[in-house]
């Protein structure tokens, strides 16, 4: 008598076998080429995506826990650091906004007293401690 595993064994061989046969046998060469043209799409969409976020996000440089910021027609300098979750454990002493190779300043006063400027998309934020 043929012990049971034995036999789960040899259906399960067969019906590997059926299924190559009806799909089709794919070489390791060529599951390889498949594998590596899935990755490099998969990285040149993921390249564009962060292309598009650097055109349309807000990037906050300086000790914080979200430096990437989704921009929003109303978002505002104070927002975004707010957003951005700042973590320095004393007020920062200076926030300058680059935006198209230009950087203005704003004292960390200012904002707490009310001023606030709003942001547009691609401006970085950097917060100096």
């Amino acid at each position: 008598m043929v012990k049971p595993e034995i036999q789960l064994k040899a259906a399960v061989q067969l019906l590997c076998l059926a299924l190559i046969a009806v799909a089709g046998c794919t070489t390791k060469s060529k599951a390889k080429d498949e594998a590596q043209k899935a990755f490099l799409a998969g990285q040149q969409q993921g390249l564009r995506q962060a292309h598009e976020f650097q055109r349309t996000g807000i990037r906050i440089v300086g000790n914080v826990k979200n430096p990437l910021i989704e921009w929003t027609s109303t978002l505002t300098l104070a927002e975004a650091i707010i957003t951005a979750e700042y973590l320095g454990s004393k007020d920062p002493r200076d926030i300058i906004v680059i935006r198209r190779e230009q950087m203005l300043h704003f004292e960390p006063r200012r904002l707490l007293n009310g001023e606030d400027v709003p942001l547009l998309p691609g401006d970085t934020v950097e917060i100096h401690p």
